[in-house]
């Protein structure tokens, strides 16, 4: 049987923050995940930029889940991301921990976001169900990026997710990535740039450079 694993692409001696990174999946299927699925292979680039962009204060965690699936009530990445949170935070305690997670990756982390241990989220493409609910706590700073040509998760069902994660009071950007797709390949250093620059500023208290649609 196989189990999740939880992997140090980026560690550094005394961190100010960690961000755990959590790819994709399938809606169904008890598969395991191996290293060499373009879900997971997909987020190796933004760990690298992210490291990069926190310049030796920020460790980079990611998630390798148990099996490929969400698998409707079991909810399986889920179970695997909250033990992966215990491990992070038995391992730097009190630390902020930032979420970047795409596709099935985005609703584990979306699931994930009264967590008050989380300080920020990128949500890249995240898949949202109607029946998923809004969660948020005091302070939590949240971006969605979602390609406008996406076919696999709904831009639209992520833009009411943002407008209900604000009316919780979270602090919510949406980024609408013109002629993009779901797989974040046709403009992927702006993906990478943007999510990094999101979570390192807000992780240490810096300004964030991402673009906020108005502003």
């Amino acid at each position: 049987m196989s189990a999740p694993r939880l992997l140090w692409p980026a560690e550094v001696d005394q961190p100010r923050a960690v961000v755990l990174v959590l790819h994709g999946g399938k809606s169904r299927s008890r598969r395991p995940v191996r290293p060499w699925h373009g879900a997971v292979l997909r987020m190796a680039p933004f760990a690298k930029v992210i490291a990069e962009a926190g310049a030796g204060s920020i460790a980079v965690a990611s998630l390798r889940y148990a099996v490929r699936g969400w698998n409707g009530a079991e909810q399986s990445p889920l179970a695997d991301t909250r033990l992966a949170l215990e491990q992070i935070a038995a391992k730097y305690p009190g630390m902020p921990i930032g979420l970047l997670g795409h596709s099935m990756g985005g609703r584990v982390a979306l699931h994930l976001a009264a967590d008050e241990r989380i300080t920020a989220i990128a949500a890249l493409a995240p898949w949202v169900e109607p029946r998923d609910q809004p969660r948020s706590h005091p302070g939590l700073h949240v971006l969605f990026m979602h390609g406008n040509l996406d076919r696999m998760t709904s831009p639209r069902a992520s833009r009411a997710m943002a407008t209900a994660m604000a009316g919780l009071g979270a602090e919510v950007s949406y980024e609408s990535v013109k002629g993009e797709s779901h797989a974040m390949l046709r403009q992927a250093p702006r993906w990478h740039r943007e999510a990094a620059a999101f979570l390192v500023g807000h992780l240490l208290d810096q300004p964030s450079r991402t673009r906020v649609p108005g502003s």
